[in-house]
């Protein structure tokens, strides 16, 4: 059922604490660690705590929630120092845009120079 944990899902174990990362910023609804394999100095994983198996899901069921989630990754881009320098929020939405893990989530990215149009 959408919005309730699952239990074959690796972001559900986290935000449930379940399976480490290394959490930098934890709310109500929730979660961000830094990602395994980090694609900028900066690069944290933002994820809800409720399971949207995308961003669209997300958005259309729990809009509240979106916003939340991309408060909370402001104020990590500003704890992390990147955002004067400019930061960068990627939600990828399938796996032909390189959606790995089906639980909604962003990556922050800071640090370094981001190209336009990204690869």
């Amino acid at each position: 059922m959408a919005g309730e944990p699952q239990a074959d899902c690796l972001f559900c174990k986290i935000a449930a604490g379940e399976v480490p990362a290394t959490v930098v910023r934890e709310t109500e609804t929730v979660v961000a660690f830094r990602d395994i394999n980090p694609q900028a100095p900066t690069h944290v994983l933002v994820i809800p705590r409720a399971h949207y198996r995308d961003a669209a899901a997300l958005a259309a069921a729990e809009p509240q929630l979106v916003a939340d989630l991309l408060r909370e990754a402001g104020e990590i881009a500003a704890e992390e120092k990147v955002h004067s320098a400019g930061y960068r929020i990627v939600f990828n939405t399938g796996s032909g845009a390189g959606q790995t893990v089906f639980h909604a989530h962003a990556h922050l990215l800071g640090g370094r120079g981001l190209a336009w149009p990204p690869g």
